[in-house]
């Protein structure tokens, strides 16, 4: 191995925090294909959101820092709740990671759910998205994208050598269309290039939306309450140590779409509940290892321990007084060994992980006089249940020749799941269940350079993925779609997906642009298929793995730098996607992918000044009318309008400046046209004009 090698991996694993995501001349580093690569070299399409920019646009939450990404539909159950759809794919089908760290619990249902909005966005130094199929590096639910959220450290190795440091700062975001006020308070101390110390405490305020033409939206405020810290040390030479910590609480968070205190838009129904909303609760605690130079035939290794623990509690009053109480407590235990090898023929990244996750859940019905009706047998998914996944992986890099580089990997999983209770949709007694299912995987990518200079690259990918069932597929047991209640099924297999990938990218010292091609073939798909009975007014459905379909789209973005500071950018997305569903008369038909994205386009400006204290930017985005309806879509008439979701052109204008190196101040108008408008498949609508002020100041 040469030295620069060496010098490379000692860095990757001594200070993974600061090199992983940041600019390296023109060149920006991502770590989401688990060993460090460029944008511009990573065989994918990959977009990078960086601290910086959340800061200056001043998103409200982590979805919606995803809004102006290429590929992504953010769904809104409501205010609280906001799910990302990437490449058309959702929920579980769709996987999170912190730090590497595995995100997604057995508890994640089909469809749009709420649990991206439960990271603080305010805790993360940047988020990389990639987009398409990573089961080869991350097993079950990398299907439509990966999105690994970096935390935030405390700088140490940039600190003076043996110096003591202190640092800190404060955020507060005050926002007039949704009546919130947000305050963060961050604290960094440590030695100068040996430990470092990062502590940070979020406070969320969210009033009632302030929609256009429909004025405030009752029910959509709440709040939320987070605190994290992280801490690094350098316990050799060649070891470093980092562990992190984070805590958040929402309260009070109304799905109002299905109460009656929900407003029409566009001729949406009136939901019948009378109370609907959730608490939720949830932690993460990790420990990474990283060692470099371990011997001559491993350069890296990272050993990661985890342990996430969420508490969800749903509160319910249905239109005649009738009144529920569910929830569910998982506890996810993790462990992620990851090693790295340079040889004659390329490098090598291999490996195992294992994720069990342990759940619990109950309910108890009221009648409408308070009394109790009924403890059942389980909450909204099997009570006392247990889910393991094991995979091992391995995946090579190698250039062919100075213009060639072929990226190939494969990967075997074993998943089990174990549920102690159910309610048996027969019998409606308690039932055990015990199932495990294996799969492999595959994937073979390349990139070619165009010219010698190497920055114009083409790029083309088949790669497989899979998503094995969960606790929620197998026992989910409750309301789902508005107009649906679904029991549980045991019959599952894992889905199956083949992708096939195709992209153009540029990048030279003024121009950025990629271009991607994808369509996406579905097996087994998992759907919920209609049983034949109502329940309180409810259709009943069931899982079954019984649709096979594809999603195919186009994904455009490009940049362009001016020397006058300015920088023009846009993006363009389109995608389409069917898929065989069951209808109320139980026949197979071919019908719409479910909440599909409609054609959509930012265009944008932006503007900084030579010594980067003030800036501007202006964006235009626009989505065309979402009128290719399933007929799930089409039934889900509380969230979607009838013929589909109408278009919408939203306009903002951001502008910032800093006044020294202490004060930092944000100021944005949005919605300028004062649109009423609501994104696809969303519960209630986006806030109208609005001014958004914030302030960070440093000390």
């Amino acid at each position: 191995m040469s030295a620069g090698h060496s010098e490379e991996l000692k860095d990757s694993g001594q200070n993974e925090a600061q090199t992983e995501t940041e600019n390296i001349g023109e060149t920006l580093v991502i770590s989401a294909t688990r060993g460090n690569i460029s944008v511009f070299e990573a065989p994918h399409t990959v977009s990078v959101v960086q601290e910086e920019e959340i800061k200056q646009k001043q998103f409200r939450s982590l979805p919606e820092a995803l809004i102006e990404t290429p590929g992504v539909l953010v769904q809104k159950t409501s205010n609280g709740q906001g799910s990302p759809f990437i490449r058309g794919f959702t929920g579980y089908r769709t996987l999170a990671l912190i730090d590497g760290v595995r995100y997604n619990n057995s508890v994640y249902r089909d469809g749009p759910n709420e649990y991206f909005s439960l990271i603080d966005l305010n805790t993360l130094e940047g988020l990389e998205l990639l987009n398409g199929p990573a089961s080869i590096l991350y097993g079950s639910d990398a299907v439509g994208g990966t999105l690994n959220l970096k935390t935030k450290s405390s700088n140490y190795l940039f600190e003076q050598e043996g110096e003591t440091f202190i640092h800190g700062s404060q955020l507060n975001r005050f926002s007039t269309a949704e009546s919130s006020q947000l305050s963060r308070t961050e604290l960094e101390l440590g030695e100068g290039q040996s430990w470092g110390l990062h502590m940070g405490f979020s406070y969320k305020g969210f009033g009632d939306i302030n929609a256009a033409d429909l004025g405030r939206l009752p029910e959509t405020g709440y709040t939320e309450i987070a605190y994290d810290a992280r801490f690094d040390i350098e316990l050799t030479d060649d070891w470093t140590m980092t562990y992190v910590h984070q805590s958040l609480k929402q309260d009070d968070v109304w799905r109002t779409h299905s109460t009656i205190f929900s407003k029409s838009f566009a001729g949406t129904t009136i939901g019948t509940d009378l109370r609907r909303l959730k608490d939720q609760q949830r932690s993460l605690d990790y420990i990474k290892l990283s060692g470099v130079n371990i011997n001559q035939y491993v350069q890296l290794v990272k050993l990661t321990i985890s342990h996430q623990g969420w508490h969800e509690e749903g509160d319910r009053i249905i239109a005649n007084g009738e009144r529920l109480f569910e929830d569910f407590k998982s506890n996810m235990f993790g462990l992620d060994l990851q090693l790295e090898s340079f040889t004659t023929l390329g490098q090598f990244i291999y490996g195992i992980d294992f994720y069990q996750d342990n759940v619990d859940s109950s309910r108890i019905d009221l009648n409408a006089d308070g009394s109790l009706d009924a403890v059942r047998i389980q909450g909204p998914v099997g009570d006392d249940s247990t889910f393991s996944i094991f995979g091992a992986y391995l995946q090579g890099r190698f250039p062919l020749t100075d213009r060639i580089n072929i990226t190939a990997g494969t990967r075997l999983s074993y998943t089990h799941a174990d549920v102690g209770r159910f309610e048996d949709p027969d019998t409606g007694l308690a039932a055990s269940f015990e199932d495990s299912w294996v799969s492999s995987v595959s994937s073979l990518r390349a990139n070619y350079s165009l010219n010698e200079a190497n920055t114009w690259k083409v790029w083309g990918g088949i790669s497989q993925s899979f998503r094995a069932p969960n606790i929620a597929d197998l026992t989910r047991f409750g309301a789902s779609r508005s107009n649906e209640t679904e029991i549980a099924a045991t019959n599952l297999d894992p889905e199956k997906f083949l992708t096939f990938e195709t992209g153009l990218k540029v990048s030279q010292s003024n121009l950025n642009f990629t271009g991607t091609y994808y369509i996406t073939d579905i097996n087994d798909f998992i759907t919920s298929t209609p049983t034949g009975n109502i329940v309180g007014g409810l259709t009943e459905v069931s899982k079954q793995n019984s649709s096979e379909g594809f999603i195919q789209g186009i994904e455009l973005t490009t940049e362009y730098l001016f020397g006058n500071g300015f920088q023009p950018y846009a993006n363009v997305t389109w995608l389409e996607g069917e898929l065989d569903v069951f209808d109320t008369t139980n026949i197979n038909v071919r019908e719409n992918f479910s909440r599909i994205m409609p054609l959509t386009s930012v265009v944008g400006l932006r503007w900084q000044n030579t010594n980067d204290s003030l800036r501007f930017d202006f964006s235009i985005t626009h989505a065309t009318k979402a009128d290719k309806l399933s007929s799930a879509d089409a039934s889900d008439t509380q969230r979607i309008p009838p013929g589909g979701t109408p278009a919408y052109t939203l306009i903002n204008a951001r502008a910032g400046k800093k006044f020294g190196e202490h004060i930092d101040m944000n100021v944005a108008v949005n919605n300028l046209l004062d649109e009423a408008y609501r994104t696809h498949g969303s519960g209630s609508n986006e806030p109208g004009l609005g001014l958004i002020f914030g302030v960070n100041a440093y000390f």
